[in-house]
């Protein structure tokens, strides 16, 4: 198992109590430490937040009332640093055999088995390799910034966990989702000068009228149901049916991908963000370079015209994109032996073409977390997906254990 992140673990832990033996690697919510802003919360709501366990008494409400403290509303986010120790609890708790060792690279042998290298020069062979490794290796960046990147002046929001660098700084931010958001009212209360460009008119969630699921009427509970992503019939569907997703064609997967969920700010971000941070929605980039050692953007309105913006700084909340080339830990020869998805739509062109139970065309090679949502959708973006994917994973290897 590579990655200790919520996968990672939440895989482990169902290996652990169906007795099949593992090792997995890395540091405990390495990702969520190291590639966001310490001062961020979690879009989704403490009921979707939880890690699955084989067992109760591990989720976030658990942990909360261990600290002490109520187990959580519908209307109160759950902070980073909240996430963070969650994760670090869950990991003592429920995964004590973590192996704080990083992997340098999985080759695969003739005999169908995969050498794992570590950091520490070890070499062992095993026959399954469940990569959980995260999300900060799919960062997507657009073309027309990538050649900045080198310079420092453009960066991903996966490569901040301070902002507060920024201060008295002028920054684009270009994006139009909860990332691009939420960076830029961090930005903007740590003192910098933040402008977000964005192809579409940002939208932010309607707030919880209730703070549990049971406090909501009969009528509104039938009319629009909840589920782990949310409330309403696409999150429900998507919450429910992930092993149904696979199924449907590309387009329609992409799509789902692309929407639901999709490219919008939490509603708790409303008021930091309008009539604070100067927003221009309709735009597109055209072309940056460097000029007196910042960015001149060049970007088109909904006329067609070019404007021309000014910045010490360009931050891409751009999202991620699933590219089998980027998990460097793979060698090149076992990258090139997964199969990828359809050429059409491109957004899943990349990506690993994935089994009921996870498992990649590589026997014994398995993707876990946002490296299988272009297959199972988009459940599989958020922490609530944890409790679907373990349970398939971990039962595959439970058999072929057995056999």
């Amino acid at each position: 198992m590579v990655g200790a992140g919520p996968y990672g673990l939440a895989i482990a832990a169902h290996l652990q109590a169906r007795k099949v033996p593992y090792r997995i690697f890395g540091e405990p919510m390495e990702g969520w430490r190291s590639h966001m802003p310490r001062e961020m919360y979690l879009k989704s709501s403490p009921f979707s937040s939880s890690i699955s366990a084989p067992a109760p008494g591990h989720g976030l409400g658990a942990f909360r009332v261990q600290e002490g403290r109520h187990p959580g509303r519908e209307r109160e986010p759950v902070p980073l640093s909240e996430f963070v120790r969650y994760g670090l609890w869950f990991q003592r708790n429920c995964v004590s055999e973590l192996e704080r060792t990083a992997v340098h690279g999985i080759d695969r042998l003739r005999d169908d088995r995969f050498r794992v290298t570590l950091d520490t020069g070890e070499e062992f062979s095993v026959p399954a390799v469940v990569v959980a490794t995260g999300i900060s290796s799919f960062a997507y960046v657009p073309s027309e910034l990538t050649g900045l990147r080198e310079d420092g002046l453009v960066s991903h929001t996966a490569d901040h966990t301070d902002l507060s660098v920024f201060a008295g700084r002028s920054v684009v931010v270009v994006g139009g989702g909860q990332s691009a958001l939420e960076t830029s009212a961090l930005l903007n209360e740590a003192g910098a000068q933040p402008t977000v460009v964005t192809r579409t008119r940002p939208s932010f969630g309607p707030p919880p009228l209730v703070d549990t699921a049971q406090d909501r009427p009969l009528h509104a509970r039938l009319l629009w149901p909840g589920a782990a992503m949310g409330t309403g019939w696409p999150l429900v569907v998507c919450s429910r049916g992930p092993a149904a997703v696979r199924h449907l064609p590309a387009r329609v997967r992409a799509h789902l991908l692309r929407t639901v969920l999709g490219p919008s700010g939490a509603w708790w971000l409303r008021e930091r963000v309008q009539g604070r941070v100067p927003v221009l929605s309709g735009r597109s980039l055209h072309s940056a370079a460097r000029e007196n050692g910042g960015v001149r953007l060049e970007v088109r309105n909904p006329g067609g015209d070019v404007e021309i913006l000014h910045a010490d700084h360009v931050i891409a909340g751009t999202g991620y994109l699933v590219d089998v080339e980027r998990v460097e830990l793979l060698s090149q020869g076992l990258r090139r032996a997964v199969r990828k998805g359809a050429a059409d739509p491109p957004q899943l062109a990349d990506a690993p073409q994935l089994s009921a139970d996870f498992q990649a065309s590589v026997p014994g090679l398995y993707f876990a977390g946002l490296a299988a949502a272009p297959t199972f959708g988009p459940l599989l973006r958020f922490v609530c997906g944890t409790g679907f994917a373990a349970k398939r994973i971990s039962a595959s290897l439970a058999a072929d254990h057995a056999g």
